[in-house]
């Protein structure tokens, strides 16, 4: 982008180069904290994901009298029992950005005859609940994680933006006026001693 070669210009490139110098640490901050925290939750997942993986392990120890399913009323069967009436959320806030945080689950209270259903059902549902509950709070990590690195994405822009392009152009455009400047106050100074010289040439004639 073309600049214009004059002192006011100097000046403005001169406190454009600040603001940036100014601002690029704060983004280089905020740029290793969200990779810091991302990289925090993405562990917190994959713990999560292990326990609920080894929680839905116990659910093989059910096969063989899960066939008793079948046997339970049409809308009370195992998979009835258990449904989410709502998930609380409240919202937190990390580098500046506004992320889900999982605070309870709440499930439809649903009755059914205890002397006609099984114990392991009383165990499943638990299970079930359990499992239920990993879920919401995997999908809420998970949110934090998408929004987090779409924002380190946009502060990644900007550092580059800060280091490759605008502080190297605000400097160059400083220099080229510099240069500019310096050039025409030796031409001035040289045409200066020309017309003194010409002065004292004709009076001395």
């Amino acid at each position: 982008m073309a600049v214009k070669l004059t002192k006011n210009e100097q000046k403005k490139q001169k406190d454009q180069l600040k603001q940036f110098q100014r601002y690029l640490p704060t983004l280089q901050l905020k740029k290793q904290q969200l990779q810091v925290v991302i990289r925090q939750i993405e562990t917190k997942i994959e713990l999560i994901k292990k326990q609920q993986q080894e929680l839905a392990a116990t659910l093989d120890n059910w096969i063989a009298v899960y066939n008793e399913n079948k046997s339970f009323p049409k809308g009370k069967r195992l998979e009835d029992l258990i449904q989410v009436d709502f998930v609380k959320k409240s919202i937190g806030n990390i580098a500046g950005v506004s992320i889900p945080v999982f605070d309870d689950i709440k499930f439809k209270k649903i009755e059914y005859d205890l002397e006609k259903y099984p114990l392991w059902v009383d165990a499943a549902v638990v299970v079930l609940r359990d499992l239920a509950r990993f879920d919401a709070i995997i999908s809420t990590l998970t949110r934090q994680v998408n929004l987090l690195s779409r924002e380190l994405r946009t502060t990644s822009q900007r550092v580059n933006l800060f280091e490759k392009v605008k502080i190297p152009e605000a400097r160059e455009n400083i220099k080229r006026i510099g240069i500019y400047l310096g050039d025409q106050q030796t031409t001035a100074v040289v045409r200066g001693k020309i017309a003194k010289n010409k002065l004292i040439q004709k009076a001395q004639l």
